[in-house]
């Protein structure tokens, strides 16, 4: 029986259109491999694997399954680039020679020169073919397409393959240099001040108003710890110090606008439920205290910090020069929160509450009626038992 004729212009023309009205790239595999399917390729599995910028994150892969027919997203740290899955994969093979790995996996022949191949044959897998997928920067990227067709793919099937990758190309760099800034934005500002740039919000005195719960941290004698080590050690020292102490405020939804030094800024906005803010940000103290006790247990040197919390308006925006800004929160609250986590030290506690939050917070034990440098009225302060 002759195989079903193969007219992937239309695929093609779909993906150079831009994919509609898929936005997410796992959306754009899913629907590409019922498209390819329909104009005749045999495809058994399909993905794609794209590098990425990120702190902690090398790269994606999206994969699709015939037998799920679900498009899943995985994605690999940077110790992945050690291992031997990577090391002996076609995937690596593509992104350092560039070109294309063939196998055909029907042929008693074939070798199996990277492990993952004896899997596909035991799948019953015929033909496995990898494609690089080149941008326009130079990086080159990955795709590969796998069939259970007795005999595998035909040359016209390989071919339709080839031509359907130069589309695919520019739309997974189209994804990666989006899913890049958001990175980005989100390693450097935040997760929800990088929203607000990428929604256009990045001129100077563009901004907002909004109530939140303003969370401050300082490291105690950094001075004198930094004066006892190298620079790299306290490099070290200082990241160990905001993994504890910030960890816990992403985790409970904050978001951390700022490092000054060995000090952090962040604030907890409030969504109409100024209990729910505070008692989060009370939570994240606690846990950043809890975190930094287990820390100190194997440290012969424990460290020390403390935290204010306080609560009011502030302008949540950018603030700088014409050409170098910065997206912050900016008020007399924001100030008052720094000043009251500085007599953490003169009164002799980790944290400190101001009575807008201590009063959401039950349990709280008052510490008297304390005036801040630059404010008027004396502020009257808690922590908790």
């Amino acid at each position: 029986m002759a195989h079903q004729a193969l007219n992937l212009a239309p695929v093609i023309d779909w993906l150079v259109a831009g994919a509609p009205p898929a936005r997410q790239p796992q959306d754009v595999l899913l629907e590409l491999c019922h498209r390819l399917q329909a104009a005749g390729l045999p495809l058994y599995r399909v993905a794609v694997f794209v590098r990425t910028l990120h702190p902690n994150v090398i790269g994606r892969g999206f994969i699709w399954h015939e037998a799920t027919d679900k498009a899943e997203i995985t994605e690999a740290a940077y110790d992945f680039l050690q291992s031997d899955q990577y090391l002996h994969s076609p995937i690596r093979a593509i992104f350092t020679e560039h070109g294309e790995v063939r196998r055909r996996l029907a042929d008693p022949r074939c070798p199996l020169d990277f492990p993952v191949l004896a899997d596909f044959r035991k799948e019953g897998v015929t033909d496995f073919i990898g494609l690089p997928l080149p941008f326009v920067n130079g990086e080159v990227h990955a795709a590969t397409f796998a069939t259970r067709r007795p005999g595998g793919f035909t040359d016209e099937q390989v071919a339709g393959l080839r031509q359907v990758a130069i589309p695919l190309a520019r739309l997974a760099e189209i994804y990666a240099l989006i899913r890049k800034s958001r990175n980005i934005l989100e390693a450097y500002l935040g997760r929800q001040t990088g929203e607000k740039v990428l929604e256009g919000h990045i001129r100077r005195g563009d901004g907002e108003e909004i109530h939140a719960v303003i969370w401050f941290c300082d490291l105690r004698d950094s001075t004198v710890l930094a004066d006892s080590m190298s620079r790299a050690e306290f490099l070290q020292l200082l990241n160990e110090f905001f993994e504890c102490a910030l960890s816990p405020v992403l985790a409970r939804g904050g978001e951390v606008l700022r490092f000054i030094g060995d000090a952090a800024l962040a604030i907890f906005p409030v969504d109409g439920n100024e209990a729910e803010a505070c008692r989060r940000a009370v939570q994240a103290a606690q846990d950043a205290r809890g975190c930094m006790d287990a820390a100190n247990a194997s440290r012969e040197r424990p460290l020390a910090f403390g935290i204010g919390l306080h609560m009011g308006d502030v302008l949540y925006g950018n603030i700088g020069t014409p050409t170098r800004i910065e997206f912050t929160v900016i008020g007399a609250a924001a100030s008052e929160a720094a000043r009251i986590e500085a007599l953490c030290k003169t009164l002799g506690v980790p944290l400190i509450l101001s009575a807008p939050v201590a009063r959401h917070v039950p349990g709280c034990r008052p510490l008297g009626r304390h005036r801040l440098r630059g404010v008027g009225e004396a502020l009257e302060l808690f922590t908790l038992e």
